[in-house]
């Protein structure tokens, strides 16, 4: 047994009772069917899949992906991601199919499996772990983590040290019995519910976390800021629906493009707020909007989010590369005659928007499925 395994708390909560989901939507069944077969052709008995489905559908209101159904899906549910800007590499997703796993540490240990994995030596690899779907009988798992990795927030009288978007998980996990040290990058536990069953409190182990110390090319002070960060994104709290299925604990990750630390997660004014400290260390004039010290600042910060990650050899593209792979994907879907929704305000970059190509035009709105949708 791991000796991560022993920092697996279940807290003092009453067990879940079982809870159905939804029963299956037919049409929504067969349609993801019938996108399966036309971009499969290869698979063949499409008629006879149909009728298994609709007979399970029948019986138990839900029916049973095969894998090549469900890595499918899951691939299909990245590529129809209208807020996401690095969709074209969709195919190469791993898909881990963990059906079968149903406990709370069941759950925790593919969490941490994931990470492992994911990371690697540091060159990222895009993944996703399917845990059980909602069914009429009983709901799936789920995590309330937004991430699998997130940093501490803890409210001080003077301010909150740590990250201040997830304050509220910091209390949850406190009030559960978990002991952060009150540091500014303390990762936080997964916290897990089953669907039958005590919740769980998981601490994830030392090396499923790779994080990356960020240090400037040209400003040696930059380092006594302090500031790290981990390096993959793994989002934890939606759900992959998939013809009428919704797996609600399928967490995912691709790899960070730079702006999403340096531009939002470091500098946003409700997160760690770094800008006036930069600006700071960088003796400029904080004075007044006109000398533009935010807008340098940035870059700067930018700067050494990139170095640093390509220092330590792990995975992160800029946004100015990412933007012309979207638009590169962009044009691959559309040969491919398939619409490519795109959310603008989340495709262009929060820094220099106007100089990446993806700014200069307008995006199809619809909402596709498969897809990644908010849990319910």
């Amino acid at each position: 047994m791991p000796t991560w395994i022993r920092s697996l708390r279940p807290f003092d909560a009453p067990a879940t009772r079982a809870v159905p989901g939804r029963t299956t939507d037919l049409r929504e069944a067969e349609r993801f069917i019938r996108l399966f077969h036309a971009e499969n052709p290869s698979a063949g008995g499409m008629a006879a899949r149909l009728r298994d489905v609709a007979r399970d559908v029948a019986r138990y209101g839900a029916y049973t992906h095969t894998y090549e159904e469900l890595q499918f899906g899951a691939r299909v549910a990245w590529r129809n991601s209208s807020r996401c800007i690095g969709r074209l590499y969709w195919r190469s997703l791993r898909v881990r199919d963990r059906r079968e796993v149903g406990t709370a540490e069941g759950v925790a240990l593919e969490c941490v499996a994931h990470l492992r994995e994911a990371t690697g030596d540091g060159k990222i690899r895009p993944t996703v772990t399917v845990l059980p779907p909602d069914t009429p009988a009983l709901r799936g798992p789920r995590i309330l983590n937004d991430q699998l990795i997130r940093y501490a927030g803890y409210r001080t009288e003077h301010g909150v040290v740590g990250d201040p978007r997830n304050v509220a998980l910091t209390e949850t996990a406190r009030a559960l019995g978990w002991r952060g040290r009150g540091g500014r990058f303390d990762v936080l536990p997964v916290v897990i519910q089953p669907g039958l069953g005590r919740p769980l409190l998981a601490n994830l182990p030392g090396d499923a976390v790779l994080e990356v110390p960020l240090r400037h090319p040209d400003y040696p002070w930059f380092e006594e800021l302090g500031l790290r960060w981990h390096a993959v994104p793994a989002i934890s709290d939606m759900c992959l629906e998939i013809g009428g299925i919704c797996y609600p604990c399928a967490p995912f990750n691709g790899w960070y493009m730079g702006t999403e630390i340096g531009a939002r997660n470091l500098a946003d004014g409700d997160r760690y707020d770094q800008l006036p400290i930069v600006a700071e260390r960088l003796g400029l004039d904080v004075s007044t909007e006109r000398s533009l010290w935010r807008d340098h600042a940035l870059v700067e910060l930018n700067v050494a989010v990139l170095h640093s990650f390509e220092e330590a050899g792990v995975t992160m593209t800029d946004h100015h590369t990412e933007s012309r792979r979207f638009l590169t994907h962009l044009a691959k879907e559309e040969k491919a005659g398939r619409v490519c929704p795109a959310d603008w305000s989340w495709i262009v970059p929060p820094l220099s928007g106007g100089a990446t190509p993806v700014f200069h035009r307008y995006y199809d709105t619809s909402v596709l499925t498969p897809n990644f949708v908010p849990r319910h």
